[in-house]
């Protein structure tokens, strides 16, 4: 259920123009933003309303004009498009977890594919053919990992919502189900629930709960060390930490990563932003050597520590910042093949720098972010790499993200 304000008032810094405040409009819906929003017009000024569906036929209501667009809240459905299917989730629109639940699934995945071209040619001026999405097969319950919030103790204030930021404010929405979590989650779920409002979990304040589906089973203790299977490699961390949250595609990813990554000539691995060590160790039997950074010390703990679980000893790996990732290293860029995967801000300038004066003979660059990926990528094209393959993946389901895999090489390799 989609929940509209009720104040009438325009807001404090509120732009009268073109539109005023709460203007009503009706409007045909024929695309969709990166940002999962409907794209409609109005004469020739493009007005973004969420939870319209490309197709629809709708009425809206201005509450924002920007310089060049304004956003509208959906205050009814005229007209259906064909791709438009019922949300599974009773708290959509209202939790700000998912976007697409609206959408039927084979078309969010075209729209994730366009997102991906277009942010690549608009930021990178890259125009190249981008391959279908690949998926797991499993539009909803792939989720790993929650992690519901609350304001307040909710044994000291019963009426705390425990759950997730509402999709158009910082309140927390109550969420006693996730159908984009696991089966397993949603078991735990509920006595996680109750045992935070009978107050038998350690807290007297606001906070945010753990629960990770894993081998072990369901876990709650972020110190605890948990192991996950990808493929026929295991790999161990803390409960709290970063891995993936979508095992069902992970192997998937790794696989082509590694694949992408290794090529005849090519003796050694450069893995940054290395985590608990995934690619490093999936990619060990293809390369003479594989070596690692990553600025999270514990992160580097438990890459060395699977490299022995899975009987590894070609890999190193060493903890500092990815800027510094190639001081120390004896190995020619020539023979040598570099994957990137970074934070969703993408790559900084001296490490962009340290990998141009290096120069590996080909990249595999990994990102959950398409626009900050194609900023880079410029960087790349101008220093004489081109792309040779474009393959993103839904990690995500049922939300706007999507995770973008570009191979490059030097021209002429």
């Amino acid at each position: 259920m989609i929940r509209l304000s009720t104040s009438t008032s325009p807001p404090r810094h509120f732009k009268p123009d073109p539109f005023p405040y709460h203007h009503e409009l009706t409007l045909e819906i024929n695309a969709l933003s990166h940002q999962g929003k409907g794209i409609g017009r109005y004469k020739d000024w493009v007005v973004m309303v969420a939870y319209a569906v490309p197709g629809d036929r709708i009425k809206a209501r201005i509450f924002r004009n920007h310089s060049n667009y304004s956003e509208a809240d959906l205050i009814a459905v005229l007209e259906s498009s064909p791709d438009r299917v019922a949300p599974r989730c009773e708290l959509f629109g209202e939790c700000g977890g998912c976007q697409y639940q609206h959408i039927d699934y084979g078309v969010q995945l075209k729209w994730k594919q366009q997102h991906v071209r277009e942010s690549l040619e608009r930021l990178a001026g890259l125009k190249c053919e981008v391959s279908a999405v690949r998926t797991s097969g499993r539009a909803y319950a792939y989720r790993s990992k929650l992690t519901p919030h609350f304001r307040q103790s909710p044994k000291r204030h019963p009426d705390t919502a425990v759950g997730f930021e509402h999709s158009q404010s910082r309140r927390i929405v109550d969420v006693p189900y996730c159908p984009i979590a696991t089966d397993a989650l949603n078991e735990v779920l509920p006595k996680a629930r109750e045992e935070l409002r009978n107050g038998q979990l350690p807290f007297k304040k606001g906070g945010t709960l753990l629960l990770r589906d894993c081998i072990e089973g369901v876990v709650s203790d972020p110190n605890a060390i948990v192991s996950s299977r990808i493929g026929e490699w295991v790999f161990q961390f803390q409960a709290g930490e970063f891995f993936q949250n979508n095992p069902f595609i992970l192997a998937d990813l790794v696989d082509y990563v590694v694949q992408q990554a290794a090529d005849e000539g090519l003796k050694t691995l450069i893995d940054a932003y290395c985590g608990v060590g995934v690619f490093s160790l999936a990619a060990s039997r293809h390369f003479d050597h594989c070596f690692g950074i990553e600025i999270n010390a514990n992160a580097i703990h438990w890459a060395n520590a699977n490299a022995v679980i899975n009987k590894v000893d070609n890999c190193t790996f060493r903890l500092g910042k990815a800027e510094s990732i190639f001081e120390g290293l004896v190995c020619n860029g020539h023979e040598a093949s570099l994957i990137i995967d970074p934070p969703r801000r993408g790559c900084d300038e001296a490490f962009l720098q340290q990998v141009f004066a290096f120069s590996p003979q080909k990249v595999v660059y990994v990102s959950c972010a398409p626009d900050t990926q194609a900023r880079d990528l410029a960087h790349f094209l101008a220093k004489g790499y081109e792309a040779s393959s474009v393959q993103p993946f839904d990690l995500f389901p049922q939300t706007r993200h999507i995770e973008n895999v570009v191979v490059l090489q030097r021209k002429g390799f």
